[in-house]
């Protein structure tokens, strides 16, 4: 029996260095490699980028949305950039999930807005500066196939590099307007349908009899436009490097990463009267919440032509309790120029 268990751990000892060395020989078989650095410009980014989103998602609680936008980023030197950002939904159905509802089941006059969203503001550089670092370049031989790299563990290269940093404050300006269900808000807040009055004071029916004489919950949609300000800080990071290998590819780092986080203040949030046979019913009874905040990232490349990406989380100002929101984005195309279209003129 003792033998056996001798023999037992001799062979897991045996299969445990064998692994070992079998690791140890792939490490020894990394030849390194030799570069030749292009450039390494983080100060020479492109001044314009314009890109379309064909697709954004945001999981607000006021109102579900999904559509495409539009979105321009300008850069002025080490001084300041500026960002202008609009985006709505293709349609109710894809994806305006309170306008659809109300669409449909809607008891009152008013037409459904559709969900709109402007954004225009600057970032001003408090400290714009590059230190020494490192990057991440990965290894590809052009006469590898894409299924075999698809299914292959990148190698990849340490190379230095210059690491802009930008520090900047942020202010800027943001309007949005959006179908609201008012009886899930009027619900949320213990409030019921009688609690929106005309000016004579009567209330809006709770429940109405259909076609078939049937008794059925009376549904209240209301349309919200708010202008906000938003003042904030963000982070930059910006690396533009090109590095040529002996035996592999060109690979380059271009990317362009920011982190940001604000305080919304909504000076003006506006929930428009209910109107139902001819009357409007207030809505002041309504609670709203007239500061929010949020953190994001935005990511992009320094390229004539490529993508980029970007996430919010935050409470946006809104009625009171429906003011999450979680948003993502996709922008592809996205175009850039340095805006330079000067050339050298020479005298015969």
């Amino acid at each position: 029996m003792k033998a056996m268990r001798f023999f037992t751990f001799f062979t897991v000892l045996i299969l445990f260095l064998n692994q070992d060395w079998v690791y140890a020989q792939g490490q020894d078989e990394k030849t390194a490699v030799v570069f030749d650095e292009l450039y390494d410009e983080p100060y020479a980014i492109n001044k314009l980028f314009i890109g379309f989103q064909p697709l954004y998602g945001e999981l607000f609680a006021t109102n579900v949305n999904a559509g495409y936008g539009l979105e321009a980023h300008y850069y002025h030197k080490t001084k300041f950039d500026l960002k202008a950002h609009f985006r709505k939904s293709y349609t109710s159905k894809f994806y305006d999930f309170n306008r659809e509802v109300a669409l449909k089941n809607s008891n009152v006059d008013n037409t459904p807005e559709v969900y709109n969203y402007y954004e225009l503001g600057g970032t001003f550089h408090i400290k714009d500066f590059d230190i020494s670092s490192k990057t991440k370049i990965f290894l590809h031989k052009k006469n590898t196939s894409r299924n075999k790299w698809a299914a292959t563990v990148p190698l990849y290269a340490e190379v230095p590099s210059k690491l802009r940093k930008i520090y900047g404050a942020r202010l800027g300006g943001i309007l949005w307007n959006s179908t609201a269900d008012l009886n899930r808000v009027l619900e949320d807040q213990g409030l019921t349908n009688a609690d929106l009055i005309n000016s004579e004071g009567i209330g809006l029916p709770e429940t109405y009899v259909d076609e078939n004489g049937q008794t059925q919950n009376f549904n209240v949609f209301g349309n919200l436009y708010a202008a906000n300000i938003y003042v904030g800080g963000s982070l930059s990071l910006i690396r533009n490097i090109a590095v040529s290998f002996d035996t592999y590819e060109e690979g380059l780092d271009d990317g362009i990463l920011t982190f940001f986080a604000d305080v919304i203040i909504a000076p003006s949030l506006t929930l428009d009267p209910v109107v139902y046979s001819g009357s409007e019913y207030s809505t002041d009874v309504i609670k709203t919440n007239m500061i929010g905040f949020r953190a994001g990232m935005e990511g992009k490349f320094n390229r004539t032509l490529s993508w980029s990406y970007g996430g919010e989380l935050g409470y946006r100002p809104s009625i009171s309790g429906q003011g999450f929101f979680a948003l993502l984005k996709i922008s592809f195309p996205v175009f850039s120029s340095n805006l330079d279209n000067k050339v050298e003129a020479f005298g015969k």
